[in-house]
Formats: C-alpha cells, structure tokens, sequence
C-alpha cells in the first residue's frame, strides 16, 4: 500500500520539502478558484467497507525538520547541536480488528518507526517532533504496536452515535455504558486526549504541545506499555482507570513485568459541560508511578560529597521509588470553524524524570482554525504556546553536569523552555494532506545561554 512504498523509498530531505511546500501553496491558491469542498468528502485515499464487523486502515507521516545555527558557547553529550542541521522520521502503521461479538473486538496494529530527529531526539524537553523514537538504534524494523481486547458492557438501552476510530469501531454505543480493555497500548491513546492538540499527524509536532509536558506516563522507548484500563461513561461524563507496566530503566525499552516492585495507576475525570451554546470538554487527571527511580537530591550530595565525579542519576535508584503528578486538560468550541485548548501539569519534584520527557511543570494552550472561510473545510491552521519548567533539584543536578535521558549541556543557566508553535494542513486529496510548520524555541533544555533556536517542518501524511 502506499504508506508502505513511502517506506520502502528513502526520500532527501530536500524533496520532503518541497514536496510539502508545493502541496500548500497549492492547496492555498486553489481555495480562491473552487467551489466549497464539503466536508464530507473522502478522506481516505480507499474507501474503506460499511461494517463494523471488520477494521483495516493505515497511515504513513513523513516528518523533515530542520534548524539554523545558534549561539551556544558550550554543549554536552545531550545538548541540541548548535550547527546547522536536518532531519527526516517516518512512522507506518497498519491498524486491523474484528468485531467477535456486538460488545467485544480485538485490535492488533503493527508499526514502524524510522528515521531519526535533530540531534538524535536530545537536548529539548519540548522535542519538537513526536513521531521519534529516542533511541534511533532500534532501527525500521517492524513491531507489535498495540493489541488488545476491547469490551463494552451496556448498563441501559439508550445508544448514540460515534465516529469509528482503529480502536472503537463500533458505530454506536450504549450512553451509560462500561468498557474495558487489556493488552498492550499507548497509555495516551486513552488519557490526555485534546482534540485540538493531541495529532502530530495532522495537528501540532511539538511533545509538549500534543501531550502535558509534566505526565510521565507508563511507555516503553517507542510509547507503548502493557496493562488494562476501565472506564464509566454516563451522559456527560466519564471516569477511567488505569494499571501499567513500567520500563525497567529510564526511556528502556524492556518493561519489568514484576508488577509488586514497578507499575502504574492512572486516573482521569472527564466532564463535558456546554459553555456559551458551544461544546466543551474538561479532563483532570492524576498518576502514579512506581519503578527504579533515581534522586536529583542525593545525586548532587554523593557529587558534593566526592563519591562521584559528576552527578550521575543512575547510582541513587531504587526499585519501589514513587512519583506521581497531576494534569488538568480542557478544550473549547469557540465558533463553527475556531477551537481552543490548555493543558496543564505538574509532578513530584526530587525524583527522576523516567518515561516522557524531563519536565516539572508545564503550562499550554493555543488554538485551530477550520479553512472554510477560504472554501477548504478539510485544511487547518493552529497556533500554540508551552512553558515547561524544572524543579530546583532537577535543574541543580542539570547545572552541576549531571544529564538524564534527554538532557545534558554540562553546565546550565536555568531558565523556563518558553515554545510557540505554528502550522498550516493542506488537504490535497482524499486521504493525502501536507503541512507547514514553524517552533520557535527560548531556552532550549531550560539553558539561557543557548539559543534561541528556530525549526522548520515540512510533513507528509497519508491515510489510507
């Protein structure tokens, strides 16, 4: 299929871009010349059977980003690299299902992860490129990305109508309902979604854009995790429940399946009220990890103390450590065409950054726009804004020249990662759109004395 002839052809950099950038320009012109496109129009380059009793789709999305040099008097074994550099990620996915019975379906997809990000993925916490895998030597290769049992128990008679999606195919479903789901999965497939920035397929790029920078959520290297969840839906709200495997070592990709010494409990409440005659949705969440976690604080004191010459996280760890965080997630229908979003978190301070990605604390919010106006109903502009901070043990360790999975300039001049970032999508064709993308970034890796840095993105996604 075509994601997969994507793959199968290395493209340069140079021709992602312009390829990207023809499909907008294009796209852009070609909205003052047609009539309105409706939106109901394919979005699929297949159209895919009328039944819920079998799921087959796909996706291809080519990332090519790239960064000016910027000033940065010195750099470590994780720093961004301050010279000029590109670089270019594709993820393929294959998403099947069968539908056993009217409450049961079983999911299995498989994945793809190639390519790399600038600076092999180090040096940001809001990285700016979703689709990377940080450890770029697990190669191409293809992988079991989820597979589960998904259940859905209804507790009344009244149903409505959903969109079907590669995992809850099902047309309608019970209003006051339970459902649960075991296997393996992406722990944010299911919490701390936003439907104005939680796609780096066709929305923003940035980690802490698309996710609550502070929610070091259970996953393995590639974002996946072992587990079940449960969930209660009752007209306008919803609860649901969590427990996970964790990764035996930060950012690892081998999960410690000795679930009395490591695991994970996520909780969320999600409420949708109706403010200003317009839909909204509130998400508060809350979690807990428990696996060998190291300590910012005691790194520093054995540096202090001449047991080490340089902080290092990995000789404080100790199985059973615990830390937990909190987010706070909401979205807003504005008007027919203009959505806007925040997201907020924050996590336990002293102990170490383990899963996602090494922030404290974070701050988002920003805004889409649907391109009717311009008669293209199917393209989308978006703006956003996200302030991650450090705790002051974190970035103490960080100053002293300690480094964690993700950071590292040997030295550091604390100051809050200040990120905005911009985009255009460009429908082209039934399931093939290209975007535009522009982060500017203050401080990246919290380090006043680097940057600020620029990346341009060009992307090309298909669905099929």
């Amino acid at each position: 299929m075509m994601g997969w002839l994507l793959a199968s052809r290395p493209m340069h950099p140079r021709i992602i871009a312009a390829v990207c950038a023809l499909t907008l320009l294009s796209g852009v012109r070609a909205g003052y010349a047609q009539q309105p496109t409706e939106p109901s129009e394919p979005t699929t380059v297949f159209d895919r059977p009328d039944t819920d009793r079998l799921w087959l789709s796909g996706q291809a999305n080519v990332i090519f980003q790239a960064h000016p040099a910027f000033l940065a008097p010195y750099s470590g074994d994780h720093s961004l690299r301050p010279t000029a550099e590109h670089a270019t990620s594709t993820l393929l996915t294959l998403y099947t299902g069968v539908r056993v019975t009217n409450g049961t379906e079983f999911i299995f997809d498989v994945e793809s992860a190639g390519g790399r990000g600038i600076s092999d993925a180090l040096g940001l916490a809001g990285f700016t490129d979703l689709d990377v895998v940080r450890n770029p030597t697990l190669g191409a290769a293809p992988y079991l990305a989820r597979v589960m049992v998904h259940q859905t128990i209804p507790l009344g008679s009244e149903r409505t109508n959903v969109d079907p999606n590669p995992l809850a195919f099902s047309h309608f479903v019970p209003v006051r309902r339970i459902e649960w789901r075991v296997g393996k999965f992406g722990t944010a497939d299911f919490f701390d979604l936003n439907a104005v920035g939680s796609d780096s397929h066709l929305q923003f790029m940035n980690w802490t854009v698309d996710n609550n920078g502070a929610y070091d959520y259970a996953a393995d290297t590639r974002g996946y995790t072992w587990g079940a969840i449960i969930e209660y839906h009752e007209g306008a709200w919803a609860l649901r429940f969590a427990e996970m495997l964790m990764p035996k070592v930060a950012n690892g990709i081998d999960l410690d399946w000795n679930i009395t010494r490591a695991h994970a409990e996520n909780l969320e409440l999600e409420w949708h009220p109706t403010i200003w005659r317009r839909p909204t949705t509130v998400r508060v969440l809350s979690y807990v990890n428990h696996a060998d976690m190291g300590d910012y604080r005691e790194a520093v004191q054995q540096f202090e103390n001449g047991i080490d010459s340089v902080p290092t996280i990995e000789h404080t760890r100790q199985q059973g450590t615990i830390k937990y965080g909190f987010g706070l997630n909401a979205e807003q229908q504005i008007t027919s065409e203009l959505r806007g979003f925040a997201r907020w978190g924050r996590n336990e301070p002293r102990h170490e950054s383990f899963a996602y990605t090494e922030v404290h604390h974070s701050l988002a919010f920003g805004a889409d726009y649907a391109g009717s106006r311009w008669h293209r109903p199917l393209d989308k502009a978006g703006g956003a804004f996200v302030t991650n901070g450090l705790s002051e043990d974190h970035a103490r360790y960080l100053a002293l020249g300690g480094s964690g999975f993700l950071l590292g300039d040997g030295a550091l001049t604390y100051g809050r990662e200040n990120i905005v970032e911009f985009y255009y999508t460009a429908h082209v064709w039934r399931g093939v759109s290209g975007s535009a993308d522009f982060q500017r970034i203050v401080n990246p890796g919290y380090n006043q004395d680097r940057g600020p840095v620029t990346v341009f993105s060009g992307r090309l996604h298909v669905e099929f």
